[in-house]
């Protein structure tokens, strides 16, 4: 059943506007957007779509065509605490717009994602998708950063994850056929098409069956690790420091990273190494994209899922064999985890005429390994799209 219809049969009449969000894949970039690093990333099209219509009462109504449990608030007395549901996310949304601009319409809704929960950054998706929503129900226009940034806070302030911007920022910016380039520190962004002469390519997004919470996972553990080994290298570098959570990897240079790294203890240097080796291929990948060189691409996609293993130190037994899968999958040009990298799914790159043999070989390999997860693993081919729609 589609959002629409859906919305129709519960509301009997026909919604006066459907917002959709897509999803994003990060090849090369990952773990460093909250220490300021840069990125980049793609929007996919699959993603969270809400068919609504204003309510001028104030309340807000959502239901879900994936979860139980209907959500409502109003919009001037929005809970202060999460609910812990799955609607928290576009309550700290309400909060976070509230707090900028004057709000007086609330609205009813219903909302379905097109993929799997875990690993695509739904969360930053249908909480674009929904504020999109109620900005025009408000007669409010935001710039495409304000709208990530009360994404974002909307997840930092009220859910409780200490993410940075990529998610939103690649699900609002990007541009089908385009590598967004994101620099995280000053928002500057490029969006660089693919040459002539690249080799055509897709993506493939493998689910793992698990699905995982990112407030509660260790998620934010690493990025206070990788903010203490920052704040570490300051100190022993002489540099000045102040606020511990204003801190970021961003601000301590490569040559005070060599030289003090010894010092730190060892799950802090993983971290920091990460970084600093993240954005050298970050660097490498932008360089590859515009001489039109997908593979190469492809193979530092592989290096920076390889460090997320060994240096960020994330991802499932799960995640980490369908991993080992693509490695020795013809017709993958790179890939990596998908998102925090705990459960959720991976994502490749591929060459479309490989796509059926692909699927077989790491459907086949992945439940010889996990055959429990055969009603839950899933794969899907999709392409590169445009950002945040309405």
């Amino acid at each position: 059943m589609t959002t629409i219809q859906a919305f129709e049969q519960t509301y009997k009449r026909e919604p006066e506007g459907v917002a959709f969000c897509p999803y994003r894949v990060c090849p090369i970039g990952a773990h460093v957007d909250h220490q300021f690093g840069k990125i980049t990333g793609f929007a996919i099209d699959k993603g969270v779509k809400i068919a609504f219509a204003p309510k001028q009462n104030g309340v807000v109504e959502l239901s879900s065509l994936q979860f139980p449990k209907r959500a409502q608030w109003h919009i001037l007395s929005t809970p202060k605490e999460k609910q812990n549901d799955w609607a928290d996310c576009l309550r700290g949304a309400t909060i976070a717009l509230a707090q900028k601009y004057t709000l007086r319409v609330g609205l009813c809704g219903v909302i379905k994602g097109s993929l799997p929960i875990g690993g695509l950054s739904s969360s930053a998706s249908v909480t674009i998708a929904f504020l999109s929503a109620l900005c025009m129900v408000n007669g409010i226009h935001l710039t495409e950063l304000e709208m990530i940034l009360t994404a974002q806070a909307a997840e930092n302030n009220y859910v409780g994850v200490s993410c940075g911007k990529l998610d939103q920022s690649c699900e609002v910016f990007s541009k089908k056929g385009h590598l967004l380039y994101l620099d995280t520190s000053n928002d500057k962004y490029e969006l660089i098409p693919k040459t002539e002469n690249m080799k055509p390519y897709k993506f493939a997004i493998f689910f793992s069956g698990v699905e995982r919470s990112l407030a509660g996972s260790k998620f934010n553990m690493r990025v206070d690790e990788c903010r203490s080994a920052a704040y570490a290298l300051k100190a022993f570098a002489g540099m000045e420091y102040g606020k511990f959570n204003e801190t970021h990897m961003r601000e301590v240079p490569f040559e005070v990273y060599s030289a003090y790294k010894d010092k730190l203890p060892e799950n802090w240097r993983k971290r920091a190494e990460h970084y600093f080796s993240e954005q050298r291929r970050v660097e490498a990948g932008v360089d590859a994209w515009r001489k039109g060189d997908i593979e190469e691409y492809g193979r530092l996609s592989f290096e920076s899922g390889k460090s997320s293993i060994e240096s960020w130190e994330t991802g499932s037994d799960e995640l980490k064999s369908l991993y080992e899968i693509m490695l020795r999958t013809d017709g993958v040009y790179g890939g990596r985890f998908s998102g925090a990298g705990f459960k959720g799914c991976c994502m490749a790159i591929i060459d479309p005429a490989y796509a059926e043999s692909i699927t077989e070989k790491i459907t086949r390999e992945y439940l010889k390994d996990f055959p429990a997860l055969a009603e839950k693993f899933s794969v899907h081919i999709c392409e590169s799209a445009n950002g945040v729609e309405l």
